[in-house]
């Protein structure tokens, strides 16, 4: 058993896929999450010490997003502490065009430890794990901004280059920037998702401020709503966000998975076809 590779968000979107990864490879990474042994938690340093005891690579990840208040300082303590404890390498998760994330990125790149930063555009994944889900669950899609072109990533995609890079030096201290192969709305998005579930949602445009009072309403915590209207209003709208980059070919020698497939797939699931419990 392979324990020195180390997993923080090791039960989260691209945390678990990439543990399935070295799994696959016959690694057993050590899953960094407040519910593993030993624990990680963010907001327990004490946790820290054990849980990178041993470990030579790590693989970040920062909940909900390195952009909030209180990421960048976290960064900085789990970075120095890992280079006190012999870490050798660390992949960060990264967001495309958040000015704060980069600042966490400057941290690690900063350390004098080998480092692979994985820049991520928005994930497939919002749409059946996340904030997403719910309204596609409802039928009725309301959001801001319909028209803004992004380029759509996928969590398997994302998973498997930072696996390749946590595995292979070629990758050290450099960025790699993922996103999509082609770039959609977020009408696309709901289409695309309707035919490939074979159900009928309706899509509703809004203002920003409507989508935020619709959160706060919901009672969803303080610091994601601060989050999604971050994104909305500063990153969707950032035109290195609506650029697609090949780097997913490159690093994999296979296109980047489409929106299409991605909706395919998860239809197949039944997660979109789920019945809510309040309709029952």
């Amino acid at each position: 058993m392979n324990t020195n590779i180390l997993v923080i968000g090791g039960t989260g979107k691209t945390g678990r896929r990439v543990v399935k990864q070295l799994q696959d490879k016959g690694i057993e990474p050590k899953i960094g999450s407040r519910s593993a042994t030993p624990s990680f938690d963010w907001d327990n340093k004490d946790t820290w010490v054990k849980a990178l005891e041993g470990i030579k690579k790590m693989y970040v990840t920062y909940y909900p997003d390195l952009a909030v208040l209180g990421a960048k300082k976290a960064i900085e303590s789990l970075t120095y502490l890992a280079k006190e404890l012999g870490v050798k390498k660390i992949v960060l998760l990264s967001g495309k065009g958040e000015v704060e994330a980069e600042a966490c990125e400057k941290i690690v790149m900063n350390s004098g430890i080998n480092y692979t930063i994985v820049r991520a555009s928005w994930f497939n994944q919002n749409w059946s794990e996340s904030f997403f889900l719910e309204p596609i669950l409802s039928g009725e899609v309301a959001l801001p901004m319909p028209d803004v072109l992004i380029p759509f990533v996928d969590a398997d995609d994302i998973a498997e280059v930072a696996t390749v890079a946590l595995l292979d030096d070629n990758y050290n201290n450099t960025i790699i920037e993922v996103t999509g192969p082609e770039l959609v709305t977020f009408k696309d998005v709901i289409n695309t998702i309707a035919k490939a579930s074979n159900r009928s949602l309706h899509f509703h445009s809004i203002t920003l401020e409507q989508y935020v009072e619709g959160m706060k309403q919901m009672q969803i915590p303080a610091d994601v709503i601060w989050l999604i209207e971050y994104l909305f209003s500063h990153v969707l709208t950032n035109p290195e966000n609506q650029k697609i980059t090949n780097d997913i070919e490159k690093v994999l020698g296979r296109p980047a998975k489409t929106f299409l497939a991605y909706a395919e797939e998860t239809a197949k699931t039944g997660i979109w076809n789920q019945v809510k419990v309040e309709e029952l």
